[in-house]
């Protein structure tokens, strides 16, 4: 038993016996970091990762492996094939996966057609490619257990468009019609996969924004190329001020989905400033639902099988 603040918290081996398990990507900060914690809090045996952990983040691996017994730091590039296997075989061998958040993920903001197909490559391959490696690296023991959670991280951009976003909000909805389709051929094995929709949160997406490289386009696009510097600038004076939304309302929709009844959770959930989403989500979700009528597969794909 190890003493935990004022909580006594009793671990077997690598798990806590008050809690699952659970893997969050992106860990090292923003929504991250604080759902790392918060997990941790409640009882949870969390695997936090990110990237670089013996130099870059060698820090941020002592900072939160401190903050408690049921952290665990763990190397992983989610673009990149080997990185994945790797993380993911060595969390499955002490134990499985309850759940998994993936909550990686990358943000380019300028004009659209000046980012480079690399430049697109790029951004799919964190925000698109990346949930689908460690999604396959999760799956199978989750349908062999008839259970388990997958909480996928997109943004109210990936169910709406905005000027200027156009790569980001591509990789998006990309993710958005990959968990829709993949949620329900996963459910006759008991599996739920989630999606949480952030609005505009302080995080350090924006941040870590990388301008397009397609000069000669930037040049043709004249003052309007400022515009998109002027959509930075203005998110970047209104996520600092005392009007940002908590980023713990994000967190708290992980919290909330990991503790809701298995195949009982919606399929997406806003957090923050939603820019009308709720209400498409609201309009549109029995019509996606109904889709399955209409192919005859409502009796086939319904949880569990």
């Amino acid at each position: 038993m190890i003493l935990h603040g004022n909580k006594k918290i009793v671990i077997k081996g690598e798990y806590s016996m008050s809690g699952k398990t659970v893997v969050i990507t992106g860990a090292s900060s923003g929504f991250g970091e604080i759902a790392l914690k918060a997990f941790a809090d409640q009882g949870y045996r969390v695997w936090g990762t990110m990237r670089d952990i013996k130099k870059r983040n060698a820090n941020k691996k002592t900072e939160l492996e401190a903050y408690s017994p049921l952290i665990t730091i763990i190397d992983l590039e989610v673009t990149c094939d080997v990185s994945v296997k790797k993380c993911f075989n060595e969390i499955l061998k002490a134990g499985p996966i309850d759940i998994l958040i993936n909550n990686a993920g990358v943000m380019y903001v300028g004009i659209t057609e000046a980012y480079s197909v690399e430049q697109a490559h790029e951004i799919m391959d964190a925000n698109y490619y990346g949930p689908i490696r460690t999604m396959q690296a999760v799956l199978p023991s989750m349908r062999k257990a008839k259970k388990g959670l997958i909480i996928n991280c997109s943004t109210i951009l990936g169910r709406v468009t905005a000027p200027f976003f156009g790569t980001y909000c591509a990789s998006k909805h990309a993710l958005e019609a990959y968990t829709q389709s993949l949620r329900y051929e996963v459910s006759p094995f008991g599996v739920d996969i989630a999606i949480v929709e952030p609005g505009p949160f302080p995080t350090n997406l924006l941040p870590a924004n990388k301008a397009p490289t397609l000069d000669h386009t930037l040049d043709a696009y004249g003052e309007l190329a400022n515009a998109a510097q002027g959509v930075i600038s203005y998110f970047s004076g209104f996520l600092k001020s005392a009007d940002a939304p908590d980023p713990q309302l994000v967190v708290d929709a992980y919290l909330d989905l990991a503790k809701m009844p298995a195949g009982k959770r919606p399929t997406r959930t806003v957090a923050g400033i939603d820019w009308g989403v709720n209400q498409i989500n609201a309009q549109t979700q029995p019509i996606q639902d109904g889709i399955l009528k209409g192919m005859q597969l409502d009796t086939v794909l319904k949880w569990p099988n």
